[in-house]
Parts: structure tokens; C-alpha cells; sequence
């Protein structure tokens, strides 16, 4: 879009002319916008940003006040970059613009904004006349629905926040079509087709699935004893809120090995990396600084409050809750286990679940490890640019830099497009799947009784080696273990295995 040789037709606007001006250093904002001297109206999504060409009509001016309104029309609203941007602005001329305007709705937005992100009161007297506006468009960002009403600029603030941490999520047409789809409803349908005591089999199953796919996502194979403490943590995701600091320390202390059970939240600076050679190490994530943890970790648990209040879309909570506490990383150990368990948590609390059904959605991150990767690395690996750290000769990490504004007001809606897509996956293949397979199992086993009566562990074990040999029974299974069967009764118990299961899933299996 931007050749050597026209570069100079293209001039920044909004976010762009702000970051330009005043050398901010900071995430890329999602939309990037350009004015054009001579062309047309364009819009480019490649390479993760949205990059839009308006005609020269549309160039707002050359004042703060300009591009900032620009910004907030067009831009959307990037709180982490206002941030940094009002620690850098002459206050002076900020005023200048909202003066110029008192009553508009940008200017009135720009003013609460300002005065919400660096606690600084503008000298302004507060507003005496015009109508409450909502600070964010619910037509463009997920919002709560009460928003609280701001006498002095008359704004209902309907962030899903708070200023120690306040994610934001867009509403993307990915998004909007996921809601539109109804997967609680869908979920709901597929449980409705099968008798409780079927569904009881099962989820005795999903547990158990769920708790080793969450640990093997991280590489760990647990204990008999530390599988068992995950399924009775699970087992218990939709009677109470553990999203507060002693519930969390306690289910920190639940699912780690007893010596690295904690009793508050981290003090020291952790991160995530990998060893690529001697005292050679990739990182991947810096953490927060741990004096900044208890203020964040603060603000996460009174956005969740504010949230499930607030009639937010289950799934938006969870992506908003979920990875800002693995972003935040409070534990040295169990972090990922926990971030995933807050999942179940919402949806369960939420009502998206039906109640008593949990579905293994850790099972389809394992099952699809470069999306899950993906869902953590859209905001890691851009974090990553901006935090200055040395690492001393044990590996101990030292961040030189402010970077808490960074982890306060994360732009979440990759990680709520990522966290749809995994549910929608698991309702359709883990659980979908696992209910039909004890359903045909049941039909196999009633079929084949019917050819032999045979004790059920045989009838099991006749069942599970035909599966694993598409449909057939092999010859030496059959001469180890069924010696004593006729090969017609073999061939008719094969033929059940096959009607119950078909012959496409035996392959797919």
C-alpha cells in the first residue's frame, strides 16, 4: 500500500499522527489510518493490522484535539495508548480542544478518559446540561449494560473495567456470528439427546480428560493423587466464584505438588521461556513486575465482579478474565492449569454450560497446540517489544521499565475469537463425540450379549480391540484372549462392532 515511490500521497492520522508526533513507543493499534493526497478509499487486513486509505476530504487538521477525535472515530478506543499518550501531552492543549466543544461526545469522552487514566482532575467545571452518552458504542465493543453514570462529563461509563485493569474486546463479525450461533444452546441440544445415565458415564470420562490434557498441554504427566485433586476442583467449577485471592490461592495450592504451594501472590519477577543452549534461554513472556501484581491482580478481580454483573456474553468474560490472569502469571507455579480451570469457572457460573456437563475444551487446545499458542501470543509476543529485562547468570530476569500500563489495558478480542472457536470445536468433536461413543458402545454391547453371553469384561475387551483394528478382531487377539469362540459368532460380533460405529469413524479413530 505504501510503495518508495508514493509514500509521500499517504500521510498518518489519528493513533498514527499521535504515535508519530510524539515518539510513543507502544503495541500497535489494531486499525492504522492514512490519508491519501490523491486516491481512493482503501482497506488493507494483511499482516494482523487493518490499514485504511481515506480521501484527503477526511484529514482532521493538525492539532492534538484533531487526532484524537480522528482516533476515537476511526481507531476505536485504545486505552494503553491514551495512557501513554496523556503522560506526554501539554495539558494545555488538551483543554484547547475540549473548550473548543465542551458539550460533544468526543470531547466529553477524551476529558473522562483522561482524567480515568492518569487520576488527574483537568481544571473544568463540571457539565450542568446535555444527555448521558455511553463512553464505548455497544454496536462496537462488548460492553456492560449498566453503565455507571459520570456526572461530571455525563458518561455512563460502561467499560468492562476498572483503572488497575481494563481489558477491551471489539465486536468483530467473527464474534458477532459466534454469538449469533448460540453454542450454549447447541450445547444444551446435543447433551438433550441422551439418557442421564449415559450423560453420568461420561462426564466421569470428560473430567479425567480434561485434567490430563490440561496438564499435558504444559508437558506434565500428574500423579494418580494430583489428577484426582483436579477432577474434584473441576467437579466443583459451578458451585462457587473462585475468582478472588483466597479462592485462587487455594486452588493454587489444590493442583501444584505441596512444595510449591503458595500463600500469596508471587514477589519475585517470573516469565516464561525455553532453553535453547547452555545458559542460553528464549523468552517468550515477561511478567509483570511484582510490585505491580497486587494492583492488577486487584483490578482483574473487580473487573470479573463488574462483569458478571454486567450481563457480558459468557464467553467474552471468560477470554477477558481467563488469559488476563495467565498474562498477570500471580504463581510460580500452576498459572497455565489455573487460567484454564477460570474458564470452566464463568461458563459454568454463567449459565453457558448446562448444569452439571463440563466439556474438556483443554482437549481441543492439545488437540490444536499452534492455535492455543496463537490465542497466548497475540499479545505476549507484542509485549515483548517494549520490555527492557536483563537476565543474570542464574536466569533470574530483572525488568528495567514501567510496562504495568501494558498488561492493565489489553485489547482481548483475539484471545475471545480463539476461546469461541475452542468451544465450538469441543462441543461438536469431544463432547458431541464422546456421547455417541458410549451410546454405541451400549448398542454393541446389548448386540453382542445377544450372539454370546458373555461376562462384560470380555465383551469390553472384544469391543476395544475391534475398535483399535478397524472393526476386526485380529488373529492373534483372537487366539490369545477368544480361543473359544466359533468363527461365526466372531464374524456376527464383528458385524455389531461395525453397524454401531461405521466404518468412517473406525478410520477417523
Amino acid at each position: 500500500m505504501e510503495s518508495d515511490q508514493d509514500k509521500s500521497k499517504y500521510k498518518p492520522a489519528g493513533y498514527a499522527k499521535l504515535i508519530e508526533w510524539y515518539n510513543l513507543d507502544v503495541i500497535p493499534n489494531w486499525h492504522k489510518s492514512l490519508v491519501t493526497t490523491s486516491g481512493i478509499h482503501q482497506i488493507d487486513s494483511s499482516e494482523g493490522v487493518t490499514k485504511e486509505v481515506y480521501p484527503s476530504k477526511y484529514w482532521p487538521g493538525d492539532t492534538l484535539g484533531d487526532h484524537l477525535e480522528f482516533a476515537l472515530k476511526y481507531d476505536g478506543t485504545n486505552l494503553a495508548i491514551l495512557s501513554i499518550l496523556f503522560q506526554k501531552v501539554e495539558q494545555e492543549h488538551l483543554l484547547e480542544y475540549i473548550r473548543s466543544t465542551p458539550t460533544g461526545k468526543y470531547a466529553r469522552r477524551l476529558w473522562y478518559l483522561y482524567e480515568f487514566l492518569t487520576g488527574k482532575t483537568l481544571p473544568l467545571d463540571d457539565l450542568k446540561r446535555g444527555n448521558y452518552i455511553d463512553l464505548l458504542k455497544p454496536d462496537e465493543y462488548y460492553t456492560v449494560t449498566q453503565g455507571r453514570p459520570v456526572r461530571r462529563q455525563r458518561i455512563n461509563d460502561n467499560l468492562l473495567g476498572n483503572d488497575r485493569f481494563c481489558p477491551t474486546v471489539r465486536r468483530t463479525d467473527t464474534l458477532c456470528d459466534f454469538e449469533n450461533a448460540d453454542l450454549s444452546g447447541r450445547c444444551r441440544q446435543v447433551v438433550a439427546g441422551y439418557s442421564p445415565a449415559i450423560l453420568k458415564r461420561a462426564l466421569r470420562y470428560l473430567y479425567t480428560k480434561e485434567t490430563k490434557s490440561s496438564f499435558e498441554i504444559e508437558h506434565i504427566k500428574p500423579t494418580s493423587t494430583r489428577t484426582e485433586r483436579f477432577v474434584a476442583l473441576l467437579q466443583t467449577a459451578e458451585q462457587e466464584d473462585f475468582c478472588s485471592k483466597p479462592q485462587l490461592i487455594e486452588v493454587q495450592n489444590r493442583i501444584v505438588d505441596v512444595r510449591f504451594r503458595e500463600s500469596d501472590y508471587r514477589t519475585n519477577q517470573n516469565h516464561v521461556g525455553e532453553t535453547v543452549a547452555w545458559q542460553q534461554e528464549r523468552i517468550h513472556f515477561a511478567c509483570p513486575k511484582p510490585e505491580d501484581l497486587a494492583d492488577l491482580m486487584d483490578g482483574l478481580i473487580a473487573a470479573h465482579q463488574r462483569m458478571n454483573i454486567g450481563d457480558v456474553s459468557a464467553v467474552i468474560q471468560a477470554a477477558a478474565i481467563a488469559y488476563g490472569f495467565v498474562y498477570l502469571h500471580p504463581f510460580e507455579d500452576g498459572n497455565g492449569r489455573i487460567h484454564r480451570f477460570l474458564i470452566h469457572n464463568i461458563l459454568a457460573r454463567q449459565g453457558f454450560t448446562p448444569e452439571g456437563v463440563m466439556f474438556p475444551i483443554s482437549a481441543s487446545m492439545l488437540k490444536k497446540p499452534a492455535d492455543y499458542n496463537a490465542s497466548l501470543e497475540a499479545f505476549s509476543r507484542q509485549v515483548m517489544h517494549l520490555v527492557e529485562y536483563s537476565l543474570d547468570e542464574e536466569g533470574r530476569m530483572t525488568v528495567h521499565n514501567d510496562t504495568a500500563v501494558w498488561y492493565r489495558y489489553i485489547d482481548m478480542t483475539s484471545q475471545a475469537e480463539a476461546l469461541f472457536r475452542f468451544i465450538d470445536q469441543t462441543i461438536d468433536v469431544e463432547l458431541a463425540s464422546e456421547l455417541a461413543f458410549l451410546a454405541n458402545y451400549d448398542k454393541t454391547k446389548k448386540a453382542i450379549q445377544e450372539i454370546v453371553d458373555m461376562p462384560d469384561r470380555q465383551i469390553d475387551l472384544f469391543i476395544r480391540f475391534c475398535l483399535q483394528n478397524n472393526g476386526r478382531l485380529s488373529a492373534q487377539k483372537r487366539t490369545s484372549y477368544f480361543d473359544f469362540l466359533s468363527d461365526e459368532e466372531i464374524t456376527r460380533m464383528e458385524q455389531a462392532v461395525l453397524y454401531a460405529y461405521g466404518s468412517a469413524t473406525l478410520n477417523d479413530g
